[in-house]
């Protein structure tokens, strides 16, 4: 975990290890959700670069009798 400062701007600087590890990108856009007393940032990506991400996930979905 990295501590970053809040700028009299409210602005903050996303720590360069984060953003490598990330592959994010200047001008690139942020979701940003309150959560609790915590805040999160979610890059957002194009349909481009979300093919595929779902590989491998179960698709198996148990039913109940009456809804065979």
């Amino acid at each position: 975990m990295e501590a970053v400062k809040i700028s009299p701007k409210y602005q903050v600087v996303i720590p360069k290890r984060i953003r490598e590890a990330l592959g994010l990108r200047p001008g690139q856009r942020l979701q940003i959700m309150e959560i609790g007393n915590r805040i999160e940032l979610i890059p957002e990506r194009s349909i481009e670069e979300m093919e595929g991400f779902l590989e491998g996930i179960d698709t198996e979905v148990p039913r109940e009798d009456d809804r065979l």
